[in-house]
C-alpha cells in the first residue's frame, strides 16, 4: 500500500537508480593469490561500469564505508578516469555503512555533483588482518577485553542472549536462519558454500564458538570484491540494464548506543536486545512510502544468525518477540516464505563483503535474474550492519 511521502524527503526519494552492478568471484580467507585486492576492487568497478553499458571513464564519483583501504584518488589513477567530483566514505560503522555508502552516492547524484558513483568494497582477509580475531587496538578493546569479550562473535552474542532472556526466543531459531541461507547458496554456483549443503542437524552438531553461536552461525571470511553504479533515474533509463529505483535510503542510531556490542556494549536495557535499526526504520518506509508488510524480499545482514531474527522484529516485519517463530515458520525461504532472503545465501553461505554483497542480489531481484527469483518481486529490502551501533538500509524497487 503506497503512502505519502514526507515533504522534506519527496524530492531525494525515488530520484536515484542503480544502473550497473559488478562481483569478482569469491574464495575463502587467504585463496586468492594471483591479484591484490586493490587489483579486486578495480576488477569489480570495471565489472560494474560494462553491466551499466558505461565506459569506466563516465565515473565521476566514488563512495565506500568502513575500513575499505582504496582510496578514490588511487582508483581514478589506476582505471584513467579523467576527473572526480565526488568522494565519500562512511565514517566507521563497519558493515553499519554498507547501504549508507549508497545513500550517500545518491545524494550526490541528486545534488547534481556526480552523473555516475562507484560503490564499492574490497575485501582480502587473507592479506590483510583477520576481523574475526582479536584486534587490541579496537575502539573499545582496553574496556572490553578484561572481561574475556575479544571477538565479534562474543561481543554480538550478549544482545541476543538479552532476547533469549526477554522473549523466551529459542535457540533453535537460529538453526532455521544459517540451513535456509545456505539452501539458497546450493543454487548459486559463486557462493563460497555450494555443494554444501547443510540440514538442522548438521547446525545442531556443529562446535560451539560462543553461546549460543555454534560454528554455522558465524558468517564466512571471504577474499573478493564487489562494486555497483549509482545514476540518476533519468540517466538509468537510457543505459544497457532495467534500472533498480533506490525507493529510500537512510542511515540512523538510537540515543545511548554510540559503537554498540562491538564497541563498549553498555546499549540502553530497553534497547539493548535489538539491532539498534528502529530508527532507520521509522524514516524508512515512509521515505518509501510503503509499509514492511508491502516487502516482496530481503537481503538482511546476517554476520551471525541472531541479527536477522532481531532484524525482522526491528524493521517491522514482525512484532518485538515473534522473530524466531517467524523463521522457524520457514518464512526465509525463497519457495514459500512470506518474504524471502538472502536468496544468494547471504554472509553465512554466499560470502563475506562486510554485507556489500547483498546488494548486487538486491538488483538481481529487481531485474528478475536472480538464480532464486522471487516471483513478481517489486521491492526488496537491504540492511546494514550487525555489531556496530550505526545502522543503515535501503528499500529498491522495479
Amino acid at each position: 500500500m503506497t503512502t505519502a511521502r514526507p515533504e522534506e524527503v519527496a524530492a531525494f526519494a525515488d530520484s536515484c537508480a542503480i544502473a550497473g552492478i559488478g562481483q569478482t568471484e569469491f574464495a575463502k580467507r587467504g585463496g586468492i593469490t594471483d591479484r591484490t585486492e586493490f587489483h579486486l576492487c578495480c576488477e569489480a568497478i570495471r565489472m560494474a561500469a560494462e553491466d551499466a553499458g558505461l565506459d569506466v571513464h563516465d565515473i565521476d564519483g566514488f563512495a565506500s564505508y568502513g575500513p575499505e583501504r582504496h582510496e578514490p584518488v588511487l582508483l581514478q589513477v589506476a582505471l584513467g578516469i579523467p576527473e572526480i567530483r565526488f568522494s565519500n566514505l562512511v565514517w566507521g560503522a563497519g558493515g553499519g555503512g554498507c547501504t549508507g555508502a549508497v545513500m550517500n552516492a545518491a545524494l550526490a547524484v541528486h545534488a547534481g555533483i556526480c552523473k555516475h558513483v562507484a560503490v564499492y568494497r574490497s575485501l582480502c582477509q587473507g592479506q590483510y588482518h583477520r576481523y574475526g580475531q582479536y584486534n587490541p587496538g579496537a575502539v573499545g578493546g582496553s574496556y572490553m577485553a578484561p572481561f574475556g569479550l575479544m571477538s565479534p562473535g562474543q561481543k554480538t552474542a550478549l544482545p541476543f542472549r538479552r532476547h533469549m532472556h526477554v522473549y523466551g526466543t529459542p535457540v533453535e531459531a537460529l538453526g532455521h536462519v544459517a540451513v535456509t541461507f545456505r539452501e539458497h547458496a546450493q543454487t548459486n554456483p559463486a557462493a563460497l558454500m555450494y555443494g554444501k549443503p547443510m540440514t538442522l542437524e548438521d547446525h545442531a552438531n556443529s562446535r560451539m564458538i560462543v553461546d549460543p553461536y555454534r560454528l554455522y552461525d558465524c558468517c564466512l571470511e571471504t577474499d573478493g570484491a564487489a562494486a555497483i553504479i549509482v545514476t540518476s533515474k533519468e540517466r538509468a533509463r537510457d543505459l544497457r540494464q532495467k534500472p533498480t529505483r533506490i525507493l529510500a535510503a537512510v542511515q540512523a542510531s538510537g540515543e545511548g548506543w554510540g559503537m554498540g556490542p562491538m564497541g563498549s556494549n553498555n546499549m540502553p536495557v530497553e534497547t539493548y536486545h535489538t539491532t539498534n535499526a528502529q530508527p532507520v526504520a521509522r524514516h524508512l518506509f515512509p521515505m518509501a512510502g510503503i509499509s514492511p508488510q508491502d516487502l516482496d524480499c530481503a537481503q538482511i545482514y546476517d554476520a551471525f544468525s541472531s541479527i536477522v531474527i532481531m532484524a525482522l522484529e526491528d524493521y517491522g516485519v514482525c512484532e518485538p518477540g515473534e522473530g524466531a517463530d517467524f523463521v522457524m515458520q520457514g518464512n526465509l525461504r525463497r519457495d514459500g516464505g512470506k518474504l524471502p532472503t538472502n536468496t544468494a545465501g547471504g554472509l553465512l553461505s554466499e560470502g563475506y563483503l562486510q554485507g556489500f554483497n547483498l546488494i548486487p542480489e538486491a538488483v538481481r531481484q529487481m531485474r528478475g535474474t536472480s538464480l532464486n527469483q522471487v516471483a513478481d518481486a517489486e521491492t526488496c529490502l537491504v540492511t546494514s550492519g550487525g555489531g556496530g551501533g550505526h545502522k543503515s538500509a535501503l528499500i529498491l524497487a522495479v
